[in-house]
């Protein structure tokens, strides 16, 4: 992309934010922390891994928590975490796969943020987990099977976002770039909407 149009889109996309924060949402391999880091780099906002900070508040990594509590224990810090980072002012979120299932969680995001979307399909999402370990959900003998039953319960959930982008295979710039700019097309798309 153009310089030029990199800072107009840039510059939109901070008037469209308005001083809330980018919240990503998706299924684990779809993006949200590499494409958070670079987003938040180009924007000028700090950015924030949420499951980083559920270890750092627990004092244990998430497959420990899992294992030593379970997943609802998990599922509770983790929306205290987001409630108070969301408390935080403008910022990049990268949020784990379940997060945005919870409720109040989205109702949360919906006043503070502006919802992001990653939306990748079967095999991109797989190749990408599979690289790398630590995902309690898939610590099982089809992790195939899960993701693909995690994406039955979670898409229509995640298709509440705010913006859908579509997590590919293409070079992290050009990904960051198509999500910079739906967020300068936002606030356009918002008002033909509502109209």
């Amino acid at each position: 992309m153009p310089k030029n149009n990199l800072s107009g889109d840039v510059e939109a996309a901070l008037n469209n934010l308005g001083g809330r924060s980018v919240v990503l949402v998706g299924l684990m391999g779809a993006g949200k922390t590499s494409i958070g880091r670079r987003l938040a780099e180009i924007l000028g906002l700090p950015f924030v891994d949420a499951d980083h900070e559920i270890e750092a508040a627990a004092g244990k990594s998430i497959p420990d928590i899992f294992a030593e509590h379970g997943e609802a224990h998990f599922r509770d810090g983790e929306k205290r975490v987001i409630a108070r980072l969301l408390e935080s002012g403008g910022q990049v979120l990268a949020t784990g796969g379940g997060a945005f299932m919870n409720a109040e969680t989205r109702e949360r995001v919906k006043q503070r943020a502006i919802s992001v979307w990653l939306k990748a399909d079967l095999s991109l999402l797989m190749q990408r987990v599979l690289k790398r370990g630590g995902r309690p959900l898939l610590e099982n003998t089809d992790p195939e099977a899960v993701m693909r039953k995690l994406m039955d319960e979670r898409y229509p959930t995640y298709a509440t976002a705010d913006i859908t982008v579509e997590s590919t295979d293409a070079h992290h710039a050009a990904m960051v770039s198509e999500v910079l700019r739906a967020l300068a097309q936002w606030q356009a798309k918002e008002q033909e909407r509502n109209a």
